[in-house]
C-alpha cells in the first residue's frame, strides 16, 4: 500500500492510500475534493474507499464531490457521527475492522477532540515494515487536538491506546502543527535533549516548507508532552500526579500559548 500525502488549505493533510496489486485507492479525510482527484488521475486509478476519522467540514468536505465521480465508492465513519459525516455507509465502533486491498485496519474509538472520533490502525504486514496509524486530530506530531466535544479524561483513555502501539508505528496525522506545538512542549519540558534535536529539525524542515508528516510513535512518546502526563518532568510542570489532571492542565496550557 502506497500512501500519497496531499496538501490542502492551508495545514490540513489528506492521504490517498494505492493498493498496487489491485489498481484501486482511498483517501482519509478528503477536505477538498480537488487534490484528490488530480492525484487519482495521475495514478490512473478507481477511488473505492472514503476513511473518515470525524465529522469536521476540513475532514468530509471533499465527500459528495468524489461521490459524483467515483459513485460506488463507500463512506467509513464512526457510528456516533451518524448523521454528521455526508454520504457515510458505515458506521464504525471501537475494535471493527476494515479491508482495503491486502491490508486490513482495526478500528480505534477515540474521543476527545470530539465525541465520535475514531481511527484507522493498519498494522504492519511483515515485521519489517511499519504500520500506518490515521489519527485525525486526536494526536498531532508534538501535539493532540483541542476538546471541542469530548473531556480530558477521554482524551487520555484514546491518547493511551495509541501509546501501546509499536513504536516505529507511523503517526498519519491531518495538520502541519509540529513546530508549533514543539515550540510549547518546550515551555514545559525544557530539559528534554529529543525534544530539543527534535524542534530544531523540524525547524530546519519547515523553513525549507518539507512536511514533517508521518511523524512515528516512538517519536511521539519521547517527546509529545500530551503522551507524557506521567513523567516527572510534565508532573512538576503541571503540579499534579493525577493523569486526568496533569493532561487537563497541559491542553489548558496549549490553549492559551
Amino acid at each position: 500500500m502506497q500512501i500519497h500525502r496531499l496538501p490542502a488549505f492551508s495545514d490540513n493533510y489528506i492521504f490517498v492510500l494505492h493498493d498496487l496489486e489491485h489498481n484501486i485507492a482511498a483517501v482519509v479525510d478528503p477536505a477538498d475534493p480537488k487534490p484528490v482527484l488530480k492525484k487519482l488521475e495521475e495514478l490512473d486509478v478507481e477511488l473505492v474507499a472514503i476513511f473518515n476519522t470525524h465529522h469536521h467540514s476540513d475532514h468530509v468536505g471533499g465527500n459528495r464531490r468524489l461521490l459524483q465521480e467515483f459513485p460506488q465508492a463507500v463512506v467509513y465513519g464512526g457510528e456516533r457521527d451518524r448523521g454528521r459525516i455526508p454520504q457515510q455507509h458505515y458506521f464504525l465502533k471501537d475494535g471493527d475492522q476494515v479491508s482495503f486491498g491486502n491490508r486490513t485496519a482495526t478500528i480505534f474509538f477515540v474521543p476527545g477532540h470530539t465525541h465520535a472520533h475514531i481511527a484507522y490502525y493498519f498494522p504492519p504486514i511483515s515485521a519489517n515494515e511499519p504500520g500506518d496509524l490515521f489519527c485525525g486530530d486526536t494526536l498531532f506530531a508534538g501535539g493532540c487536538g483541542r476538546l471541542f466535544e469530548g473531556t480530558p479524561s477521554q482524551m487520555v483513555t484514546s491518547l493511551s491506546k495509541f501509546r501501546t502501539l509499536p513504536e516505529h508505528t507511523q503517526v498519519w496525522c491531518a495538520h502541519e502543527y509540529t513546530l508549533k506545538n514543539l515550540e510549547f512542549a518546550l515551555t514545559v519540558d525544557p530539559g528534554n535533549s529529543y525534544l530539543k534535536n527534535r524542534y530544531l529539525q523540524v525547524r530546519e524542515a519547515r523553513t525549507q516548507l518539507q512536511p514533517t508528516i508521518p511523524s512515528d510513535i516512538g517519536t511521539e512518546k519521547m517527546t509529545n508532552p500530551f503522551l507524557r502526563w506521567d513523567q516527572p518532568e510534565l508532573i512538576a510542570a503541571t503540579d499534579s500526579n493525577d493523569s486526568v489532571q496533569c493532561f487537563a492542565r497541559l491542553r489548558g496550557m496549549k490553549d492559551q500559548f
